[in-house]
């Protein structure tokens, strides 16, 4: 047996002494964790870390002295500093203040929300932040204090009939017809990454955008409206029976799944209320199945960063029907959960750093378009 996994050591932040009893005490119970620290205010933060070395940190924002921004700004001065859960109200402010600090170098957010009583309070900060400090430290234990087993390596690209697992390999796939559509999927780290892909995209960019980003309601909706601010191409939140037209974003809004349906000669968007799929609505796997029913092999998907597995499946769909899968590689990931796991079942024609993967959109579609003209 090897060595136990140390547990992983957490500071909370907050300048409410009863939340950060709460946070304390909800983290505490779970054998994977320790809370190390706790600090009132950015300032009394930043004299700890040296001290106490947390391995993430948990944030608020409005705090005297010092607010989370701020604190969340010298942290990232910090050499080998920890990560960082941003953790805010679930309101409009809430959801501007969490992506402003997810784009200045937050690793996550959660979302604060009112309970009846402690039991529940307490619950709803375990669900909330338990599975995200997991997720993005490694070396968690399953509660035994032995380190749970590692994940699978990725396909070698000598296996038969995988996608070959190193970075800027092919699979053999046929040539098909140009791409399109993109589909995009991503949670953990996904709004900058997003940001860093579609801000790289020309204005005459050829195809329609479909996106699901992991967040609620108000969240997709700021989502939105930052990605147009940054953008040349249009962003929206998808809209019920909106037509999908070149150069357009739309974004799965939260608590919806968003799909795509064929009108005749047009393809429009259907938002669902079906029940979550691996947890989540909006997932990205109804879209990517959808995509894959509508466009077959003129499918272009592309997984980025993400916790999970929530992709998998979609992307086993397009790939069935001889579409092309793009997938962030793990050096660039936040987490390499969504992303891995394609890569692992043999899915992905490329894995690229999120810098290069704008361009080799652009180059695969392209690309594609010559080869559909050569044939045509």
């Amino acid at each position: 047996m090897g060595n136990p996994v140390r547990r992983i050591r957490v500071m909370v932040v907050d300048d409410v002494s009863m939340v950060r009893r709460l946070v304390t005490n909800a983290l505490g119970a779970d054998p994977a964790i320790e809370v190390v620290g706790a600090a009132a205010n950015g300032r009394e933060a930043l004299e700890k870390i040296p001290v106490v070395k947390p391995d993430l940190v948990i944030l608020d924002y409005e705090m005297p002295e010092m607010d989370g921004l701020e604190t969340l700004r010298e942290i990232r001065k910090l050499v080998g500093g920890p990560k960082v859960i941003f953790f805010s109200s679930y309101t409009r402010q809430g959801a501007k203040v969490s992506l402003d600090a997810l784009w200045q170098g937050a690793d996550d957010y959660a979302t604060k929300v009112t309970a009846d009583n402690l039991a529940a309070a307490t619950k709803c900060v375990q669900n909330e932040l338990i599975p995200k400090i997991k997720g993005l430290c490694e070396g968690a234990t399953d509660g035994s204090g032995v380190a749970a087993p590692a994940a699978a390596a990725p396909a070698s690209a000598d296996a038969p009939g995988a996608a070959p697992a190193v970075q800027g390999a092919t699979t053999q796939q046929p040539s098909i017809a140009r791409a399109d559509v993109l589909a995009i999927g991503a949670s953990t780290g996904g709004p900058r990454a997003l940001s860093t892909v579609i801000e790289a995209l020309p204005a005459d960019f050829p195809l329609p955008i479909l996106v699901v980003q992991h967040m609620p309601p108000l969240f997709t909706r700021s989502l939105a409206e930052r990605l147009a601010s940054r953008s040349v191409l249009r962003c929206a939140e998808g809209v019920d029976g909106a037509l999908l037209e070149p150069g357009t974003v739309w974004i799965a809004p939260g608590n919806w799944h968003m799909t795509v349906v064929r009108d005749g000669t047009d393809v429009r968007i259907r938002l669902t209320g079906d029940p979550p799929e691996n947890s989540c609505r909006p997932s990205v796997d109804p879209l990517f199945r959808s995509v894959a029913e509508v466009y077959g092999p003129s499918a272009l998907g592309v997984l980025l960063t993400g916790m999970g597995q929530d992709g998998l499946l979609g992307a086993r769909r397009i790939h069935e029907r001889q579409g092309r899968i793009l997938v962030q590689d793990e050096a660039t990931s936040v987490v390499w959960g969504m992303p891995g796991a394609v890569a692992r079942a043999g899915l992905a024609q490329r894995i690229v750093p999120l810098p290069e993967m704008a361009g080799e959109i652009l180059k695969h579609v392209t690309a594609l378009g010559r080869r559909r003209a050569s044939v045509v």
